[in-house]
């Protein structure tokens, strides 16, 4: 019998047709404020759920070019290419050298929005070494598999001992402007410091350059780079469909997970207010609320470990089009948002605990839904709104090893 893999042991097939089928399962209870969203399991839709390539490396994220390839980055430093369902036994040449362990190592990919006639796209990835690390961005040119004309933008500073807590999602905004995040390196107060890179995102030009209008430029002793700051570890990025607010999420503490809207200047209250308690359970902070700071949208309490955002695109599932997805690693599920003025009105669960810790989520030209799963043989999954067959693997191998799991950090 074929199997899916997860953290939890091996799963029949029957077990994922009966979680992704069981139309008449009831809600399940789970923690929430008292004004939050109603969270069920997986019902809205059949799914068509479907293993693209294996085994990849602790993938990290996607991206879809135009002639159909997928780039994958793996964390140890490889970006690879998936053709025609078939990943390419070579990775792609010219990836920079980088600091790789733990949680460091290549992190995004994302594409110029003109791609395809420039062919630029950007690479998140640390470099430096275990006692001090920053985040870069590089511009490059894909030509074929190779990455050409590299060009180094950007630089967190200053540098910081460890290899966890990095951020690393890239995106456009609103304003056509690059953005990406930056954890605060377990070392909470530096999400605080407008001298510090860290806990933060960022704002930039195309070209790496600080755009005029910078909401720290000019303050004193603030990096000029600043968009907000109070953040943790955030590792989730993503333009809204009506392109005008930028959305992003971040891991709590044990407790205190956040999806949050950014605006520019806004102080995002790590560590000084935090959902969650330190991993001895101990306080952090002066509570959930404070004067000057933002108040998350969500906040999942435990933790769900949140990681990888999208939202839907395009109309092939029915009823879920602006709804926001956030991969899952400590869950292991997928979560589909349903948002109403800015408000998350409503939590369901999809594949939850079938594939192990999911990594990204990605959302294709065609309105596919594309999942990475962290694990030593990750795998690129494509969901479909089909009942043609509810889970289906490619590969003869039923006994590939479970993914394992970082309870106490998830990042």
């Amino acid at each position: 019998m074929r199997t899916l893999a997860g953290a939890r042991g091996l799963l029949p097939v029957w077990a994922g047709l009966a979680l992704l089928l069981a139309a008449t399962s009831p809600p399940r209870a789970a923690a929430q404020t008292p004004a939050g969203p109603e969270v069920v399991p997986g019902v809205a839709a059949s799914l068509d759920l479907s293993l693209i390539a294996h085994p990849l490396e602790h993938p990290w994220s996607i991206a879809f070019l135009p002639e159909g390839d997928i780039l994958v980055t793996e964390r140890p430093g490889r970006l690879r290419l998936v053709r025609e369902g078939a990943l390419l036994p070579e990775p792609v040449r010219g990836v920079p050298e980088m600091l790789t362990g733990l949680q460091a190592g290549l992190l995004d990919v994302l594409l110029d929005t003109g791609f395809a006639d420039s062919r630029l796209l950007y690479l998140s990835y640390v470099v430096g070494t275990p006692e001090a690390a920053s985040v870069r961005i590089m511009r490059a040119r894909l030509a074929g598999e190779e990455l050409v004309d590299q060009e180094v933008i950007f630089e967190s500073r200053p540098p910081a001992p460890g290899l966890e807590q990095f951020g690393g999602r890239l995106a456009f905004g609103p304003d056509g402007l690059l953005y990406l995040t930056l954890g605060d390196r377990f070392a909470g107060e530096r999400a605080q410091d407008l001298g510090d890179h860290a806990g933060s995102v960022v704002r930039l030009g195309r070209d790496g350059g600080v755009p005029p209008d910078n909401p720290f430029l000019g303050v004193p002793g603030a990096l000029p780079e600043l968009f907000t700051v109070g953040h943790r570890n955030p590792q989730g990025l993503a333009l809204d469909p009506a392109g005008r607010r930028l959305w992003s999420h971040e891991h709590g503490p044990q407790g205190g997970d956040e999806l949050n809207v950014l605006e520019g200047g806004r102080n995002y209250g790590w560590p000084r207010v935090t959902y969650g308690v330190d991993y001895d359970g101990t306080p952090i902070g002066t509570g959930t609320h404070a004067p000057g700071t933002e108040p998350p949208v969500r906040h999942w309490t435990p933790s769900v470990a949140t990681s990888g955002m999208a939202f839907v695109a395009g109309d092939r599932f029915a009823g879920w089009q602006g709804s926001l997805l956030i991969g899952t690693l400590r869950e292991q599920a997928l979560l589909r948002l349903e948002l109403e003025g800015g408000r998350v009105t409503r939590e369901e669960r999809l594949v939850e605990g079938l594939i192990g810790r999911i990594r990204d989520v990605r959302s294709d030209p065609d309105g596919h839904v594309y999942l990475v799963t962290d694990d030593p043989e990750g795998g690129l999954y494509r969901l479909a709104p089909t009942v043609e067959q509810a889970v289906r693997l490619l590969g003869d191998d039923p006994h590939r090893p479970a993914s394992e799991t970082a309870v106490d950090q998830p990042g």
